[in-house]
């Protein structure tokens, strides 16, 4: 038992390999219970634990005290007996059987005749990787994945069984459903199955399904429509999409709950700034402008992120001013201000001095859109309190804006790995070698990504097989086989199967997080311990520099 290998996952994140699943739990374990300065969130999979971290500087001292770690196998307490009902009938049941030579019925036979155990969370709130006794049921995901899993599908990945919680993307292989409710924040514990516990599966007929298991939000964003709103906005209109965020709720990747947060916090920040908020009170995250919303009581606003034009009307619907971006101003009650749509950027950040005063969730007031979890999408009528400003805060001075964003190709900065290893040379020359287009399928899961037209390549896999699940990092590209790379945004799932061959550095994530479809794309790959450039690679120096193992 030891640890086999340490890789970089950008330059704030190691991945820590090891021999099997019993040390990656004392792994997790040990760093949980000590955790290293800086430490954010670990993350424990099947053979590797992901390590993250608030700065570069804590990573690279943590990286150095791995090498040294001694480990002690702990045995864990038996967990609960736990029981759901299948219906089996997943679109992919037969072509497991065809992959696993047992039928249709020998699947349904093998996955109900053995015990499954929950090793650990991840991937989504509620979603557990359950080990089976046997085999028997290993199947390779798909070769590309699903943009939408319906909740309560039964499924099989790699050597793991699992229920999806939620509706969210997916490669997995589907051979059910179930009604079992896998994640409710009203119960003491929110997670049906939580690692240690057994699971038994049984078949059972149409009628025993319910319908899709409710309550995936933990509350609304504001009063019912009785609810007096003293001072606050009320919205006019949404807009394409229009959520409440903050900077997040770090540190919870166990719960299979990512961090999500604003999708560009530089600029969330900046909006904050502008109205003497603190840096994470709560803001409005529109999508592609058209949000209008209507003060009540005297406001001051700021926005920030996408350039969008302003208006201010009055309650007749007369144009009374057009306040800039990047500036502080004031909606009178009664008034109403509108984003249009942008002329360069995605995202737009809307702040009230005071901050949006909506009760946390997990610590957070941010709106996760994968797992559900926090304040649902703004929608007409809804209204959004303000809390009263505490102390002194001064309100900012107009600033530059901070979208880094122009009329050309946008370029990312990477950190080659955690699995660039898993590529030919020629696919990880191709990564920064060519543009790539942004495909209208992006969302703040992920930026879908593709060759450009009549000249790029797809990225090409140096070796077969599957890649056990593990640990990813908001920035990973992550590439399936079809080799178009899929760049996690803020709500990106906290584990995943397909190998990642690069990450986005931290601070190129606001210019990814404002890449509208249609906008190309090229890297440039940086060393990810000093973050300098490197230098064009030749084919058989890939894959030897994630490992950041000494010599």
């Amino acid at each position: 038992m030891s640890i086999t290998g340490i890789r970089w996952s950008g330059p704030r994140a190691l991945l820590v390999e090891l021999t099997d699943l019993a040390s990656v739990l004392a792994f997790h374990d040990r760093v949980q219970s000590e955790p290293f300065a800086g430490q954010q969130d670990a993350v424990a999979a099947a053979s590797t634990v992901l390590v993250k971290f608030a700065t570069h500087p804590h990573a690279l001292a943590a990286r150095a005290a791995v090498e040294h770690f001694q480990l002690e196998v702990r045995r864990q307490a038996g967990g609960r007996e736990v029981t759901i009902e299948v219906v089996y009938d997943g679109e992919d049941l037969a072509e497991v059987g065809r992959l696993t030579g047992l039928g249709a019925d020998g699947v349904i036979a093998a996955h109900t005749g053995q015990a499954w155990t929950a090793a650990f969370g991840g991937f989504a709130p509620g979603f557990a990787y359950l080990v089976g006794e046997d085999n028997s049921l290993t199947v390779p995901r798909r070769t590309s994945p699903r943009t939408a899993v319906p909740a309560g599908a039964v499924a099989l990945g790699g050597a793991f069984s699992a229920v999806y919680p939620r509706q969210s993307p997916g490669g997995w292989q589907l051979i059910g459903r179930t009604a079992a409710v896998m994640w409710d924040l009203e119960r003491e514990q929110p997670a049906l199955i939580r690692p240690g516990d057994r699971v038994r599966y049984v078949a059972v007929e149409e009628a025993s399904v319910g319908p899709t298991p409710p309550g995936v939000h933990a509350q609304t964003p504001a009063g019912g429509p009785q609810d007096a709103l003293v001072s606050g906005l009320e919205v006019e209109s949404p807009g394409l999409q229009s959520l409440l965020q903050d900077l997040g709720r770090p540190g919870l990747g166990d719960l299979g709950v990512s961090a999500a947060g604003a999708a560009d916090q530089q600029s969330a920040r900046q909006a904050n700034r502008l109205v003497g908020n603190g840096p994470g009170a709560a803001v409005v995250e529109n999508l592609l402008g058209g949000l209008a919303v209507r003060a009540r009581g005297d406001q001051v606003l700021a926005v920030a992120g996408a350039a969008v034009p302003l208006e201010i009307s009055s309650a007749g619907g007369g144009v009374l001013r057009r306040p800039p971006v990047g500036a502080p101003f004031a909606l009178l009650d009664g008034e109403s201000l509108t984003l249009g749509a942008p002329s360069l950027g995605l995202r737009s950040y809307l702040a009230a001095r005071g901050g949006f005063n909506v009760h946390p969730v997990l610590g957070s007031r941010s709106s996760d859109t994968m797992s559900g979890v926090g304040p649902p999408p703004l929608a007409a009528g809804t209204r959004l309190p303000v809390a009263k400003v505490d102390g002194v805060r001064p309100v900012g001075h107009p600033e530059p804006s901070t979208l880094r964003l122009g009329p050309g190709t946008a370029e990312l900065r990477v950190t080659l790995g955690p699995r660039d290893d898993w590529f030919t040379g020629a696919a990880v020359q191709s990564l920064s070698g060519q543009e790539w287009s942004v495909t209208e399928q992006s969302n703040r899961i992920g930026v879908r990504l593709v060759p450009d037209a009549g000249e790029g390549v797809a990225l090409e896999r140096s070796r077969e097989g599957e890649l056990a699940s593990e640990g990813a990092v908001a920035g990973a590209l992550q590439v399936p086989p079809s080799g178009h790379p899929v760049l996690f945004l803020a709500d990106h799932p906290v584990t995943g199967g397909y190998p990642v061959i690069a990450v986005v550095v931290p601070e190129d994530l606001p210019i990814a997080a404002q890449l509208p479809p249609g906008c190309r794309v090229r890297f440039t790959l940086v060393d990810a311990t000093t973050l300098e450039p490197l230098e064009p690679l030749e084919p058989a120096v890939s894959g030897a520099i994630s490992e950041g193992i000494p010599s």
